[in-house]
């Protein structure tokens, strides 16, 4: 591989940052300035082009898993690190902004989080937030993988969790790979299932969100609850 000496053009990209803050840069030009710091004596460029292209935003390549960013030629251990620690940081930033409130006045903050984290995921992921009796996360559960009509979710496994955790309310989550954050019905007849079982226990459901690259939908904003 020929050593590439690309110090006057980062240098114009590190410039245009500091004088121009976050939206000075193209999203495949922040890519190339990461995959820079990991790969100092090539052009990457054309390497963050290709991933842009192949994952289709900067919010696919952050977001995909190390596996998938392993089989892109030219990319070692070292580059996908530097995309999974920006990955890291900005979803501690928007976690931190979320939990320092309670939920429900910080709506945005939480939507924010959510697509961050799991609106480019390339597999359906189902978690549920359960909050106490002043609407503050008590804990964000990872309840599986995969599509939810595959049982990624349980509704007993929902009552079981809530019970032990002292939940007074829920909050449902879960991603459409396809982008597409319409629900099922599949989706609307386990969220009512998980809501007659919580029902006797005096726990309630306050909504259940999809997210998808063309934005999310809220079951309660739409009636479904």
């Amino acid at each position: 591989m020929t050593a590439h000496d690309g110090t006057g053009h980062r240098a114009r990209l590190r410039q245009r940052l500091a004088d121009g803050g976050p939206d000075a840069l193209l999203d495949h030009e922040l890519i190339e300035y990461l995959l820079a710091l990991a790969i100092p004596r090539r052009d990457t460029k054309p390497l963050a082009k290709q991933l842009i292209a192949q994952f289709g935003s900067l919010g696919g390549v952050l977001t995909a898993d190390w596996t998938a960013l392993a089989r892109v030629p030219g990319l070692s251990d070292t580059s996908i690190a530097a995309l999974k620690i920006t990955q890291a940081a900005a979803l501690r930033l928007l976690k931190q902004d979320m939990q320092q409130r309670p939920i429900l006045s910080s709506w945005q903050a939480l939507l924010d989080y959510l697509r961050a984290d799991m609106a480019y995921l390339s597999v359906e992921r189902v978690r549920v937030l359960h909050l106490n009796a002043r609407n503050m996360l008590i804990r964000d559960d990872h309840m599986g993988d995969g599509s939810i009509d595959q049982a990624a979710i349980y509704v007993r496994e929902v009552v079981k969790r809530a019970v032990e955790l002292g939940s007074t309310s829920l909050i449902l989550v879960h991603n459409h790979p396809s982008g597409s954050p319409e629900p099922s019905r599949q989706d609307i007849a386990v969220t009512r299932q998980i809501m007659e079982a919580l029902k006797p226990l005096g726990i309630s459901v306050h909504d259940h969100l999809i997210m998808g690259t063309d934005g999310h939908h809220s079951m309660r904003g739409m009636g479904l609850l």
